[in-house]
């Protein structure tokens, strides 16, 4: 079993495998690292018609327990509509190529995206990145590590940043040092997982059994945090078999202690996806959060009350 591969992100039903709504027009499977792996690819989502001027970009970056999921249909793609350009990448599965390959060719992306933003039409200095489960951390990793040279760069264009601007992690895995004790504390759930086993995307990921301190260090956005790191929205539900809750509690106080804007939004009896991430009301906070790191918008960051997100929560398998 793996992490849902696909997330209501925006409210925006992902129906995009049919059609495309009037007013975008895509661009699919380009090549961000010349004679790549087949993975190493990306979708575009732009505006039929021209923008007057450069648009700010959001980057999507799917799910899947980084051995599964599809970079198509993107449910980010919507956002085209409200003046962005969106960007939806696919990476090498950990099957294929354990990490860093991951955050490697998430940032080769980025770079290329941004080497290549005169003939799109892209505002380099607006970039934004979203993703859920798996991709919900490696959004988190390119946040915190971006700019700072951590992982050795592929795919040329070293020349340009993989820094972005704002950060939406929906239910992505922060600390893999501390996810198995937390996963043994959480009250609400039992995970599914069974940890340092082939059948754990976590170990999978990085080769080798989570004890391993340093490569899970190495793989975990909350030790790349760092004050000049970008703005955070997070969502995560407190039923989440897959991704403890207590991931998104830690990585946002690391985040706040070192000074970093952040906002967590907890969906109370909510699992790993489910209707409350799509709710009205969670959909506008985060258009609001990119709206305003990416356009400069004129609007307040204000969670969801707990109450008014509330689902009711199955009793804790096997407890």
């Amino acid at each position: 079993m793996v992490f849902a591969a696909c997330v209501v992100l925006f409210g925006c039903a992902p129906a995009f495998a049919q059609q495309l709504p009037p007013g975008i027009k895509m661009e699919k499977d380009i090549s961000y690292i010349p004679d790549g792996d087949a993975a190493q690819k990306l979708d575009l989502y732009l505006p039929e018609k021209a923008a007057d001027k450069p648009l700010p970009l959001i980057v999507h970056i799917h799910g899947g327990g980084w051995v599964g999921g599809s970079k198509f249909p993107c449910p980010a793609a919507g956002m085209v509509l409200r003046g962005y350009a969106v960007a939806s990448v696919e990476y090498r599965f950990s099957q294929k190529a354990i990490f860093p390959a991951q955050i490697q060719d998430c940032q080769a992306a980025i770079r290329w995206l941004r080497a290549h933003a005169k003939e799109y039409n892209f505002d380099t200095e607006h970039v934004g990145v979203v993703g859920g489960s798996a991709g919900g951390h490696l959004s988190a990793l390119v946040g915190t590590s971006g700019g700072k040279n951590t992982f050795p760069k592929i795919g040329g264009n070293e020349e340009q940043s993989d820094r972005v601007q704002a950060v939406c992690d929906i239910y992505g895995p922060a600390d893999f040092s501390t996810v198995v004790q937390q996963a043994a504390d959480d009250k609400n759930v039992k995970n599914i997982f069974q940890f340092n086993t082939p059948k754990d995307p976590y170990s999978s990921l990085i080769g080798t059994k989570l004890d391993d301190k340093a490569k899970a260090d190495a793989v975990s956005p909350v030790h790349y945090v760092s004050q000049d790191n970008p703005p955070f929205l997070i969502l995560h539900g407190t039923h989440d078999t897959l991704v403890p809750y207590a991931q998104s509690e830690e990585f946002a106080a690391v985040l706040k202690e070192k000074g970093v804007a952040v906002w967590l939004q907890k969906l109370p009896g909510s699992g790993h996806g489910g209707p409350a991430f799509g709710k009205p009301a969670v959909t506008e906070l985060k258009l609001n959060f990119f709206d305003k790191y990416l356009k400069g918008a004129d609007v307040q960051i204000t969670l969801v009350p707990e109450a008014d997100e509330s689902v009711e929560a199955a009793k804790p398998a096997g407890k």
